[in-house]
Parts: structure tokens; C-alpha cells; sequence
């Protein structure tokens, strides 16, 4: 069941000795598009649908390549983790998935031996209650379903996968400011055809075609002996826990995955035996595979009514030496850049956060909007996850393999924060500002944590992480203990942001004019969204105030003219987090004087960049100093 893609030519290479190389490849034609492209984007798989489904959101038209002829339609890709939950929350996008998927809560181990039979050893918890998420389960839903959101997604804002079109290489000059070349093969003519874009970003796999054009670029790492066949289908059996997650190892026979799946499907992924040669053996057909699961389960009987996805693979950890290459035009994302074994349904989520993170900046390069040090961030931050990924996988999949029940649970209580996405760290760069001392949870380079709030405007409770849908802006939070203590604070603050004298205000003026020039139109879903409520004062910022006012004492014709326009993001700071007891302030921030204002600035994609406190009874020239100094550090203002 795997793919094969087209082999890269050993005689063309990336580079300046392709610079003449123009209207011909290969004999043929290849109809250059007269018009640049914003973004190719090579593969449509989740990461690759991601992006261009989040470019589309933030107004940017993308073109899409593919080498199949459809989308997914059965396997591959299985789970999603509480934190890409959250993001398909954010996107507004979660809900057909949460009704057709099957939702995990616990997970067992199972063992036998030459003097036990099989076994329960033990019992877990998938997500304890103290790591603090939202939803604490994992999702499963095949990776078609997952494609098919942003398919839909995209068609509405009339962009469409170019399938039959595997990628082949790219051609890039020494000019920073000069189109890549995107070639591809057209499978339905026996052609070539060339895109010319600003950026080209491979989303294709494990046998990333666009790796492969970058020079140098290898996988670094081993890829292990260890061959699993994998099976989603409908099983009748016996054994009692086919609807948890289940970790079965015989001592004699190997060891097995279960993983309930929608439609009344279960995945079983099977250890084989490690003698068989080649990374697909000949010898591992689906009967095979079938008889190896049964021996492990024995004596519990297990037979298929169904089969609807069958596939063989092999384990290994690598990653690629390099995410991005020609001077940051040029990236990796996904299996392209990281490979690991799925047992801990890391990859279709890592992957899709890969874009997730490389998207909005895209979409501020695009629009001339970020310096150089923006995108830069993408490799800094990205790269490290995949590696923290492979190095958790490694020990994972060793104890998985062992059947080791204890080094397992171990392990995985161990990285709990990591597997889930939330405990996903970025270090210190021009986007992640570390606070001194900080007081709360949050932390810059880190995610916001759960908490609710009142919004003022319907008295709706709402979920403050998850409230100001994702548009491609920063977040812009005053926590402001008394907005009429604060006032002369806000007004000098709102009114200095909100001109060209400072950062912001220059920056919300040139995302105008871009918006203005470069902008998709509304689609039928935006009436729920309203992204208008957003985008009152900026299509770059979104301002909210948050206090610890009562709604009767507070209008808000007492807020500066710039929050009083950001009227939907004003929120009552007057519920307690079920966890902890604290408010959302209290949870965030720690303790904020009665005369102290802090400022949080959230990037786009949901990490905090800097946390800012100072004195409610200033005239906030520190503040506005301060907000200059973070984004002008990588906005182009």
C-alpha cells in the first residue's frame, strides 16, 4: 500500500547550472504559467491540506500538487491528539469529526507467557487529570475523513487539488527575489508542467521528492528491522476490551496494537517476525498478518467480517538535516522531514502542526509584511519538536515491541504532555520572548492554558483559548483589574497602537493595503464565523480586554475607541477553572496588583510570544515601547 513517487533526475539538480532551463523538460513543453504562484504546495495529505486550507482562511490562494489520482479513501493516519483538537476547534472545523469519531479515554496491557496464559496486567488513564487539557481523549478518524474538512474547506474558497501532477524538482536562481520553478509530471498528457511560485513546500512523504531536490539535505538516523502489518476492519472476538486502546504481548508469539475505529472498525497493528527479509516481505500477505494477530490473542478467537485497509511497514526514526533551503523559500514539513513509527499517533499530527506553525508566517512573508527572521523560526522551532519526536519514539516503540507494560506506561506518563501537543515547547527566537519572572502558567514559546471566561457582550461563558477564531493574527490581551482606575493606562496605550507612530499601527496600515490588493472573497461559512467581529481594528491584530469588573459596573463606552470596537473580545474575568479554582487571570498570570495591567501578546498559532507587566497608573509609555520592541523584531513596519 505504499506510494511511489517519481525519482528525482541525477542530472538536474537545484541551483545556478539550471538557471537556462526555461520552456522545455524532458522534450516536452511544459506551459509555464504566465502568473507566480503565492505557494506550491506538493502533497495533499493532511499536512499538505492543512496549509493551503490555511492559507485560503487568511485570504492567500495557494496551488495544491498531488501525485494520486483521489483523495484518501481508507487507512493510513488514524488518531488525533487533544491539542489538534483544539486546533480544529480554533479553525472551526472540529465538529464533523467529533461526531463521527470514536473517542479513547483509557488504555490497556494484555500479556501472556510459556506459563500464563493471557492476561490483563493493567489498567490506565489514557490523559491523568492533571495534565490540563480540554478534551483528554484521543480521536479516531482515518486520515480521510481528516482530508476531506479541508477539501471542503478549500472548495468553498475555490481552490482545488491539481491531481496526477507528482512533483519532480525545482529550479531556483541565486536571486532571493526571482520565482522557483515547480516542475511536475502531468500523468494525464505525459508532459511536464512548470509552476513558478514564491515559496515551494514539500508535503509529499517519506520519499519527499522536494527533500530530494535540496541539496545536501539527507535523513539523519536508523530505520530499525522491526515490520508491523496493520488491518482496519470489523472484527467479531471475544475479547473483552476491543473497545479501549489495548497494548496485547505474547512472550512467544509478539505483540499487538488495538485501537477502536469508527464505523464499528478496529485497527490492529501486528508485530512480524523480524527474520523476514526486505521492508515489505513477500511473506507478509493479509492471511499472513490475520493468523499472526490470532496466535498473539489466543486463546480469544478473532475473525474479520470485513477488511477495508491492509498495509505493511517498517519502523525507523530519522530526520532530515535540514526544513528549509534557498534562503528560506524552499521547505520540508511531515514525513518529508521526519519519519517514526504511528504507534503513538504522533504523525499526522506532527505533521499538520508542521504547516500549522509554517502557514501564518507564510502568509505575512507573502504579503510583504515579516522580515527575513520570521520564517526563519520555522526551522528553529519545528526541526526540534521532530527531534524530540524520534527520540521519544525511539524508547516507545522499544518497549512496545518488548511488551513491557510497566517501561510503557513509564514512558509514555513520562512524555504525556509531549503526546498529547500540548506539552509542545518552542525555545527562546524573535517570536518567543521568555518574562523574568513569571507568576502564572503561561510561558512564552508555550500554548495558552484551558480557561473560561464571561464575554461581555451576550454573557456567553466561553472558553478564552478557544473564543477569537483562527485568522492569521497576533492577540493582543489587556488584563486590566479596573478599566476606569486604568484609563489614562488604555487611552495613551490604544491611542499610540493605533497610529503610525508605533509598529502596530504601521503594520495594521500595510496589512490594509495588502488585504486591499491580495484578499480571497467571503464564503457562505464566514456568516457563522463573522470574522468581521475580528478584524474591526486590524486585519493583523486582534485586541481583547479581560477584567476583573463586575458587568454591572462596566460599559463598554468606558473603553478606549480601540477596545470598544474589539466589543466581541471584551470578557468578564468572573469564572473559576474547575481544576484549579483559580480565574482566568489568577490560571494565567498569578497574582496582578489592583493597580498593575499586564499584556499578553498570543501568536497566530496559539503560542505565547511575551507577557508584559507594568503600572495601571502610568501613562503606558513603557507598554508601548515594550509592544514595539517585540513586534518589531519581525514585522515589517
Amino acid at each position: 500500500m505504499k506510494r511511489t513517487r517519481s525519482q528525482v533526475s541525477p542530472t538536474m539538480s537545484p541551483g545556478a547550472n539550471n538557471e537556462g532551463f526555461d520552456a522545455h523538460v524532458n522534450g516536452h513543453t511544459n506551459g509555464i504559467d504566465g502568473n507566480v504562484e503565492n505557494a506550491v504546495i506538493v502533497g495533499a495529505g493532511p499536512a499538505g491540506l492543512m496549509l493551503g486550507a490555511n492559507l485560503a482562511r487568511y485570504g492567500i490562494k495557494s496551488r495544491i500538487v498531488d501525485d494520486r489520482d483521489d483523495k484518501t479513501s481508507t487507512g493510513r493516519a488514524d488518531g488525533l491528539q487533544p491539542k489538534t483538537i483544539e486546533t480544529f476547534k480554533q479553525l472551526r472545523l472540529a465538529d464533523p469529526l467529533l461526531q463521527k469519531g470514536v473517542k479513547i479515554y483509557d488504555i490497556c496491557f494484555w500479556s501472556s507467557s510459556t506459563t500464563k496464559p493471557l492476561h490483563r496486567t493493567r489498567r490506565e488513564v489514557h490523559y491523568p487529570s492533571d495534565l490540563d487539557v480540554k478534551d483528554p481523549f484521543i480521536l479516531l478518524v482515518h486520515q480521510g475523513m481528516v482530508e476531506d474538512i479541508f477539501i471542503e474547506d478549500m472548495k468553498e474558497r475555490g481552490i482545488e487539488v491539481t491531481r496526477s501532477s507528482p512533483f519532480q524538482r525545482y529550479v531556483a536562481t541565486q536571486d532571493p527575489q526571482a520565482p522557483i520553478e515547480a516542475i511536475c509530471q502531468d500523468n494525464k498528457t505525459g508532459s511536464s508542467r512548470s509552476f513558478k511560485t514564491k515559496y515551494l513546500v514539500g508535503c509529499d512523504g517519506a520519499h519527499s521528492n522536494v527533500r530530494r531536490s535540496i541539496a545536501g539535505a539527507q535523513m539523519i538516523g536508523e530505520s530499525s528491522n522491526s515490520k508491523w502489518g496493520v488491518l482496519d476492519g470489523v472484527i467479531e472476538t471475544d475479547f473483552p476490551d476491543l473497545w479501549s486502546k489495548v497494548v496485547i504481548h505474547s512472550e512467544t508469539e509478539g505483540t499487538v496494537l488495538c485501537i477502536p475505529r469508527e464505523r464499528n472498525m478496529t485497527r490492529l497493528y501486528i508485530e512480524l517476525d523480524r527474520n523476514l527479509q526486505d521492508s515489505v516481505p513477500t511473506e507478509a500477505t493479509q492471511d499472513f498478518v490475520m493468523n499472526q494477530a490470532r496466535k498473539i490473542l489466543a486463546p480469544f478467537s478473532v475473525e474479520w467480517t470485513s477488511v477495508e485497509w491492509f498495509s505493511v511497514y517498517k519502523v525507523g526514526q530519522r530526520v532530515a538535516s535540514t526544513f528549509s533551503a534557498e534562503n528560506d523559500r524552499v521547505f520540508i514539513t511531515g514525513d518529508a522531514g521526519h519519519t517514526h513509527s504511528p504507534k503513538a499517533a504522533q504523525g499526522m499530527n506532527t505533521s499538520m502542526h508542521d504547516t500549522f506553525n509554517l502557514g501564518w508566517k507564510l502568509n505575512l512573508a507573502i504579503r510583504g509584511l515579516a522580515t527575513p527572521d520570521l520564517l526563519s523560526t520555522y526551522q528553529h522551532e519545528r526541526r526540534k519538536i521532530a527531534q524530540d519526536l524520534i527520540n521519544f519514539d525511539f524508547e516507545h516503540a522499544a518497549a512496545f515491541a518488548d511488551g513491557d507494560s510497566k517501561a510503557l506506561a513509564d514512558n509514555f506518563a513520562t512524555n504525556v504532555g509531549f503526546i498529547s501537543g500540548v506539552g509542545v515547547k518552542y525555545g527562546a527566537n524573535v517570536l518567543n520572548y521568555p518574562e523574568k519572572l513569571p507568576r502564572g502558567v503561561l510561558r512564552a514559546g508555550e500554548l495558552m492554558a484551558p480557561a473560561q471566561v464571561t464575554r461581555y457582550i451576550d454573557a456567553n461563558p466561553v472558553d478564552v483559548q478557544l473564543d477569537i477564531p483562527m485568522l492569521g493574527q497576533f492577540r493582543v490581551y489587556f488584563f486590566v483589574p479596573d478599566v476606569h482606575t486604568a484609563k489614562t493606562f488604555l487611552d495613551s496605550v490604544c491611542c499610540y497602537v493605533s497610529s503610525t507612530n508605533s509598529v502596530l499601527g504601521r503594520a495594521t496600515a500595510a496589512a490594509a493595503k495588502s488585504h486591499a490588493q491580495l484578499n480571497l472573497p467571503p464564503v457562505e461559512s464566514d456568516n457563522f464565523i463573522q470574522p468581521g467581529r475580528y478584524t474591526a481594528t486590524s486585519h493583523l491584530f486582534t485586541f481583547a480586554t479581560v477584567t476583573g469588573m463586575q458587568k454591572s459596573s462596566v460599559e463598554i463606552a468606558d473603553l478606549p475607541p480601540l477596545l470598544q470596537k474589539s466589543r466581541w473580545t471584551f470578557y468578564m474575568d468572573d469564572l473559576k477553572d474547575q481544576k484549579t479554582g483559580k480565574s482566568c487571570t489568577e490560571k494565567w498570570l498569578g497574582p496582578v496588583a489592583a493597580d498593575e495591567i499586564a499584556i499578553v501578546n498570543i501568536r497566530p498559532d496559539g503560542y505565547v510570544g511575551s507577557v508584559g507587566r507594568f503600572n495601571g497608573n502610568g501613562d503606558g509609555a513603557d507598554a508601548s515601547e515594550w509592544l514595539d520592541a517585540y513586534y518589531g523584531g519581525f514585522l515589517r513596519a
